[in-house]
């Protein structure tokens, strides 16, 4: 393993490249892999943090992990046969992703500690123009794999600013602060939220769990691999057969979210007897029971989160927050709780986290601009109309409610990789998603949504946009998606001239 001094190092020089790829997570790993076997060297990985892995690098509050199980929520191409548990934690993850990144030499390709601040289309050029905090990068094409989950939400809360306590989001996680026999207010009961209140309840003097909207709960399946368990999974055989067996049981459960009622019956029960077995109080348990449609929001996996609940140093307060003051919080029923912390577990942006990229297409379009307008919209949630050769990873979409996205992501690199080798061969320098392939897309998978539980399932969801749509979720299986892209259509695309060069090697 490199050291951390040798990792973070960074190469300030401007630089032009053939593919600049942003985020050295799960996907931006994956794409530098598969273009270098599909024979393009000339690759550029720009990171803001000083070492890769993403969202399992940022996110370190207690108790982080995973609800897709370790043998699922990996590299089909770089399976690990050592993992300890059916699911991963996040520092077991995190050394997962470096490994991968080390036994596939992409250190030296990297450039850390860089923060892409703006990308304008050269369109004379067919070159990107990219600005970052380390010098400017001249790129035929870019990728973004920066993901859906790496800005921080925080909720609109009167008063907060007065606050004289201690406050953080949890992906933003203060280890330095001591939260033993502290009175703790956390706001949030979302995927965070029911992962690391368990793991502080028991050391602080009150905490106080603030819920807009309880979530749906099953149990979680996890436990440590036995013995005999880790010496199969060490064959290569035995673990693609677990890991195919793991993504058909996962692929099953898309039925509910597509408006199968037997399905939903039958893991509203679960979730409502696990519910019942854990709460006892008919009054906390009510709180905690959902008015909606199972699926409608993200539904969660805990078997510790009800018993931190039920503890007697802990409050749900269901009613809404009406003023922070410097040490209390207030609630609509004019009780003021004294505080001398604010966790936030209130999640990410994910259907406006595009206003924070400046990337300036074809004829000054600003995508920050456009996608306000009309929401997020992109072909296969990869490329978009106006934007030539941009491509993105886990774009609008193409994230899953019921299976493992390292499965869409993978998916999408061989989209990728797919099309640039197409350009590669037939010599077309840049490409651009037609405005009508991009508009038909859209309308079918806008049909397909109708009548699932994310778009009619009775609650507001970080799934949806400002306009009620849902632009985050795909409308389907993973393997319907992964047969979706199997082959880039050039058709999809208009070829455009340009001074630059065909796609090199």
């Amino acid at each position: 393993m490199l050291d951390m001094a040798t990792r973070a190092g960074t190469q300030p020089e401007d630089k032009s490249v053939d593919v600049l790829i942003i985020g050295t997570g799960f996907g931006g790993i994956a794409m530098a892999i598969k273009l270098s076997e599909a024979g393009f060297s000339d690759i550029l990985l720009i990171e803001k943090g000083s070492d890769v892995g993403g969202t399992w690098r940022d996110n370190i509050y207690p108790g982080c992990a995973c609800d897709v199980p370790s043998h699922l929520y990996s590299l089909s191409f770089a399976q690990n046969g050592a993992w300890s548990r059916m699911y991963p934690q996040q520092p077991e993850l995190l050394a997962y992703i470096r490994e991968v990144t080390d036994s596939y030499a992409l250190r030296p390709k990297i450039r850390f500690n860089t923060t892409m601040t703006e990308a304008v289309w050269d369109e004379p050029a067919g070159r990107w123009q990219v600005t970052t905090s380390t010098g400017s990068i001249c790129a035929r094409v870019l990728v973004s794999a920066a993901g859906g989950l790496h800005i921080p939400a925080y909720p609109a809360l009167a008063g907060l600013s007065r606050f004289a306590g201690k406050s953080f989001h949890s992906a933003r996680w203060d280890h330095d602060y001591d939260l033993t026999a502290k009175r703790v207010a956390v706001i949030g009961t979302g995927a965070s939220a029911i992962q690391f209140v368990p793991q502080i309840a028991g050391k602080v003097a009150r905490l106080d769990v603030y819920q807009r909207t309880p979530p749906w709960i099953l149990p979680k399946p996890d436990r440590v691999f036995t013995g005999v368990e880790q010496k199969l999974l060490k064959l290569a055989a035995y673990r693609a057969v677990f890991r195919k067996y793991l993504f058909y049981i996962h692929e099953l459960r898309v039925l509910a979210f597509m408006g199968n009622k037997q399905a939903q019956r039958i893991a509203s029960n679960i979730a409502r007897n696990n519910l019942a077995a854990q709460i006892p109080d008919p009054v906390l348990r009510a709180k905690l029971t959902p008015d909606y449609t199972i699926g409608c929001k993200r539904v969660m996996i805990s078997n510790d989160f009800y018993p931190a609940l039920a503890r007697p140093n802990v409050t749900l307060i269901t009613d809404p927050i009406s003023d922070i003051r410097e040490t209390s919080i207030i609630d609509q029923t004019g009780i003021a709780r004294e505080t001398d912390v604010i966790i936030f577990g209130t999640g990410f942006e994910v259907t406006t986290s595009f206003r924070h990229t400046r990337l300036i297409g074809r004829g000054g379009q600003s995508l920050a601009d456009l996608w306000h307008e009309t929401g997020m919209r992109a072909l296969h949630g990869i490329a978009i109309s106006g934007f030539p050769n941009y491509f993105m990873l886990l774009g609008p979409h193409t994230a899953l409610g019921h299976n493992s996205v390292v499965i869409m992501i993978e998916a999408q690199v061989g989209y990728i990789v797919d099309t640039l080798r197409q350009m590669r061969k037939r010599g077309i320098g840049a490409v651009d998603v037609r405005a009508e392939s991009q508009a038909k897309f859209i309308a079918k998978l806008e049909t397909r949504l109708a009548g699932t539980v994310w778009q009619d399932g009775g609650c507001d969801s970080w799934y949806k946009d400002r306009h009620g749509k849902v632009t985050t979720i795909w409308p389907g299986a993973a393997g319907a998606y992964q047969r979706s892209v199997n082959r880039a259509d050039l058709r999809d695309y208009d070829f455009l001239t340009t001074h630059a060069a065909q796609v090199t090697t």
